[in-house]
Order: structure tokens, then C-alpha cells, then sequence
């Protein structure tokens, strides 16, 4: 089971943290995707067990992504910008390959 909590409204240049609980099976990475109205879904940042995260180029320097040893993923969000306003998603993928979603927490960036 994938549960996001964390999303709300923020203006520009605000800062905004989500948090995905993750429970069941053996969990081998998370991430975090998002999705604005009319454009694709896109990864924004994951990250393995191993601690190794990647980032979309778009949140680099800006977004933080981690991970505590109860399988709760964060993502801190830093001078966010219209831009990032999206629904975003958690997931986990288990050892076995299989994929989880959460059902998504809306961040507003606006003014």
C-alpha cells in the first residue's frame, strides 16, 4: 500500500514537503512522479535502497529526496514555481519487479 500525504497550496518561491508511506512486501526503490493538466506524466526524483536518488534536471538543486528505514518516502520541495504544480505520485517497486502507486496529492503554486 502507496498513501502521499502533503500536498496544498504554497505561493512562488515557497517551500512544500510530501510524504509517502509505504507498507508491504520488500521495496527496492521510490519515487516520486507528477502530472500537470494537458502534459505527460514525468518522473520528478527517485531513489534506491542503496540511498543512490536521481532527479528530473527541471528540480535539481531544489527538491530533496529521501527515505527513513520504516519505508516512508519524502520529498522536500524548495522555491517551487507554477511550474511544479502537478499532482504528484508516489511509487515503490519490490524486489519482484511489481509496481505500486499511490492515488496522488495535489500541489498549487500560485500567487
Amino acid at each position: 500500500q502507496v498513501v502521499e500525504s502533503g500536498g496544498g497550496l504554497v505561493q512562488p518561491g515557497e517551500s512544500l514537503r510530501l510524504s509517502c508511506k509505504v507498507t508491504g512486501g520488500i521495496i527496492e526503490t521510490m519515487a516520486w512522479h507528477r502530472q500537470a493538466p494537458g502534459k505527460q506524466r514525468e518522473l520528478v526524483a527517485g531513489i534506491t535502497t542503496a540511498g543512490s536518488p536521481i532527479y528530473a534536471d527541471s528540480v535539481k538543486g531544489r527538491f530533496t529526496i529521501s527515505t527513513d528505514a520504516e519505508n516512508t518516502l519524502y520529498l522536500q520541495m524548495n522555491s517551487l514555481k507554477p511550474e511544479d504544480a502537478a499532482v504528484y505520485y508516489c511509487t515503490a517497486t519490490d524486489s519482484g519487479n511489481m509496481d505500486y502507486w499511490g492515488q496522488g496529492t495535489q500541489v498549487t503554486v500560485s500567487s
